[in-house]
């Protein structure tokens, strides 16, 4: 079983975390240069990672892979409502995606524009509820949405995306996560 991915991305590290005690390759991309961008092509159309390569299956999207790698591992259940907030959370790290790659293809995500607007509203709104779901304890077991949860924040705050500090809960969640199996090894920093 191969991860195919980039260590910067959250996308890629909550799936290392959750296969901490799994047995698997990493390929470690470098998404963005040529090389890495020529790999990608060769494993996903979709030309986004993370990919899981595993004996004759190729499964794209972190979510996907996932329920494939649950169902085979048979390592947990999720619930509904837990299904859902793992949507809010992957819908505010692709807003916060879409505004990193708006930055980088010169265009100002600061201004009065629909596709910043949008994206904007989704990350306050999103994080508002989020952070009503860690008050009320929904992240209280190191689950899956526990650690999407932890590597969005982890993620945010590497790369100064937004000031988290209106959301005590979400930054107290952040730093107690902080020691747990695999983060250090999986830091975008190091």
């Amino acid at each position: 079983m191969k991860l195919i991915g980039s260590k910067p991305s959250p996308y890629v590290r909550r799936l290392r975390l959750w296969l901490a005690a799994e047995n698997y390759d990493y390929v470690q991309l470098d998404i963005l240069g040529p090389e890495g961008r020529e790999a990608l092509r060769r494993h996903t159309p979709a030309m986004k990672i993370p990919v899981l390569i595993d004996s004759e299956h190729t499964v794209y999207d972190s979510r996907v892979i996932y329920e494939y790698l649950n169902r085979k591992l048979k390592k947990e259940q999720l619930s509904w409502e837990q299904q859902n907030t793992l949507t809010l959370i992957d819908a505010v790290n692709d807003s916060f995606v879409i505004m990193i790659m708006m930055d980088r293809s010169g265009i100002d995500n600061s201004q009065d524009i629909l596709i910043a607007n949008l994206q904007r509203d989704r990350i306050e709104q999103t994080l508002n509820i989020l952070e009503a779901k860690c008050q009320s304890g929904e992240f209280n077991e190191w689950q899956y949405p526990a650690i999407c949860l932890y590597c969005l924040l982890d993620w945010i705050e590497f790369r100064e995306l937004y000031d988290l500090a209106s959301y005590p809960s979400l930054q107290a969640f952040k730093h107690s996560s902080d020691s747990q199996t695999m983060v250090k090894e999986t830091d975008p920093r190091i």
